[in-house]
């Protein structure tokens, strides 16, 4: 293979990580801070003729619903497009969401919900299609591990500027919502200049692909394919199993990336710096999901020595610590309100950003267990395998968004335990059984 070859591939990677990382400060940050600021409107100027009612864990779950749905019909849209004017137009829709926050209006909210949903789906389809179209079957495992280091970043930069935006502060004002957006608004609109600097790979290049049955060449004819090949390993044992745990991840992340952040600000017990908080709380999320990725994703042939389930089972281990310390640690409606109310240790800042640690560490072994695992138990029918795990993962965030808007704290705890202790054995029943088949030489792996 030509050197020049191999550095527009290193190069569309590198950039591609950096459009997602730019992208996803905005939109990360966002969701995380989405509930805190909408609370906050009208409330700094002591506008009694405020009528905003626009709630914020109702936009993201109609995110993640529209994101779940959508997820049928990208591969057909990014096969008529092609991968990289399908991330841009994704990454547009994203743009216009995080607009929206500029002035709040109800119906702008929950429009912008519906259009990242859908520019979600085609953003995610479109960028497994860059990713393959880039990698081959020796340096896929790499550019996954640089993407993934690159995209978590943005968990660190943008909450890093949202926690001196609101340092000291116990209302977000008006003005300091603005600063916020613009400057979110503007990361995003710089990961979109990104995508425009992916290059085209010339076609004489292209052997050895690793087939992900994502390409933007693929026709209309192929993502129906997949589609029926999808409904077709929902009803295997493998998957119906797996899919407890795809529903496990898609209701700890939206603990993490909306929940809990709201309630580190509403925790009265934190007082004036408890807004300053939440962005903080995210940069360790952010930490806990680099490091995670790091040890069990760039470095899986050396964590992966005796097999997925320990990383899964210290992964739900480090989940049930967190949550343990949640339920001790904030009182039990600040989900939903600010609340001054009696928590049964005394609250701590340190311990709140511990919780937010361990959260992205759960995460990420969860994460890149469950890639592994479908890498390897389907080979030939990546695609559908990964399509149903996104499917099933935003269905069950957006679920979680529903019941979040009236659940207090220890009941969404209550559920998370429940889900990650069921999600984790059947991730483990799954992973013997792909290990005995090895071992009775039944599955052969490179």
């Amino acid at each position: 293979m030509a050197n020049g070859a191999c550095d527009v591939r290193v190069y569309n990677i590198i950039i591609l990580g950096l459009a997602f990382m730019f992208i996803f400060t905005a939109f990360q940050t966002c969701s995380m801070v989405e509930k805190t600021v909408l609370d906050s409107v009208g409330k700094s100027n002591n506008d009694t003729n405020n009528t905003f009612t626009g709630n914020g864990y109702t936009s993201l779950g109609i995110i993640y619903g529209v994101f779940s749905v959508s997820n049928w019909a990208a591969p057909s849209f990014v096969g008529y497009v092609g991968p990289k004017l399908s991330m841009i137009i994704g990454a547009v829709l994203y743009l216009l969401f995080i607009l929206s926050f500029l002035k709040p209006m109800e119906w702008a909210l929950y429009l912008g919900s519906v259009l990242v949903g859908f520019g979600a789906a085609i953003l995610w389809t479109a960028q497994g299609s860059t990713l393959t179209i880039n990698s081959d079957t020796e340096t896929v495992a790499r550019n996954s591990g640089i993407f993934w280091a690159l995209l978590q970043c943005s968990l660190l930069f943008g909450n890093m500027y949202s926690y001196f935006v609101f340092k000291s502060k116990s209302v977000v004002t008006d003005t300091e919502r603005t600063d916020l957006f613009i400057g979110l608004s503007s990361a995003a609109l710089l990961g979109i200049i990104c995508l425009f600097l992916i290059r085209k790979r010339r076609t004489s290049d292209a052997e050895n692909l690793v087939n992900l049955n994502s390409s933007g060449s693929q026709s209309a004819d192929t993502a129906l394919s997949a589609l029926k090949r999808s409904f077709q390993l929902l009803k295997t044992k493998e998957m119906i199993y797996l899919s407890f745990a795809f529903a496990y991840t898609g209701l700890e992340l939206t603990f993490f990336s909306g929940v809990y952040g709201t309630c580190v600000s509403h925790n009265l017990h934190f007082g004036a710096e408890r807004n300053g908080l939440l962005g903080l709380s995210g940069i360790f999320i952010g930490v806990g999901e680099i490091l995670g990725g790091g040890l069990f994703g760039l470095f899986g042939k050396r964590t992966n020595t005796h097999g997925r389930d320990p990383i899964v089972l210290f992964g739900y281990l480090v989940h049930m610590l967190a949550f343990l310390l949640i339920f001790l640690n904030m009182p039990s409606n600040s989900s939903l309100v600010d609340s001054a109310e009696a928590t049964y240790i005394e609250s701590n800042k340190y311990v709140a950003l511990v919780c937010s640690f361990l959260l992205g560490m759960g995460d990420s072994s969860f994460n890149t267990q469950l890639y592994s695992l479908l890498g390897y138990m389907f080979p030939e029918d990546s695609a559908p395998a990964f399509a149903l795990f996104k499917f099933v993962q935003s269905i069950a965030a957006a679920a979680a968004f529903a019941y979040s808007i009236f659940l207090n704290l220890q009941w969404t705890l209550l559920i998370l335990v429940i889900t990650g202790t069921v999600g984790q054995y059947c991730f483990n029943v799954i992973e013997w059984s792909s290990s005995r088949s090895l071992h009775d030489g039944y599955v052969s792996i490179d």
